[in-house]
């Protein structure tokens, strides 16, 4: 197997699962009915950094709550798909319409339902507490749970190999 490293140089485009990756995948149930969710700030930092260097950011999520689109938002984060029951084809519909090569594509999941996106994608990743199919076909797995910060991990990694990182661009909050 390649070393991943030699694929952050062609990374143009981050996709994300939600529940497990930028979140730690535990879900408080409210009795409304409402699931509250924590999420890291140094992803979202991360997140908001790439999309001012002009990379692609999606998040693909078979998960249903508007706080997951609102999360986003302040990010710069707009590609959000929420209750998706067939990931691969979001998946291959925003490429094509992005006119995104699979190549170019840093995807991180962490369960099963990401499994056929990680078979097509330029490189697969995924947070250290992923289950052991998901980790069996990523090319690189962060030393970091998901929710704590794996994807601050993968971006920091792309964006400082290209050049991206300590710019004038991570200066203007």
């Amino acid at each position: 197997m390649t070393n991943y490293k030699e694929h952050l140089k062609e990374i143009t485009t981050f996709i994300f699962d939600y529940d497990g990756v930028l979140t730690d995948g535990q879900v408080l149930l409210l009795n409304e009915g409402d699931a509250l969710r924590t999420a890291n700030v140094k992803d979202g930092y991360a997140m908001q950094l790439a999309v001012k260097n002009s990379y692609n950011i999606a998040v693909i999520s078979g998960g249903q709550s508007q706080s997951m689109v609102n999360r986003f938002k302040p990010l710069g984060v707009i590609d959000v798909f929420i209750e998706v029951d067939n990931k691969l084809k979001v998946f291959n519909q925003y490429l094509k319409e992005k006119n995104i090569k699979p190549e170019q594509v840093l995807f991180m999941g962490d369960d099963i339902p990401d499994y056929e996106i990680m078979l097509e994608v330029g490189l697969p990743t995924c947070p250290a507490d992923a289950c052991t199919e998901i980790k069996a076909v990523s090319k690189y797995i962060s030393n970091f749970d998901g929710g704590k910060g794996c994807v601050r991990d993968v971006i920091e990694q792309v964006l400082k190999l290209q050049g991206n990182w300590m710019n004038h661009v991570a200066f203007s909050w």
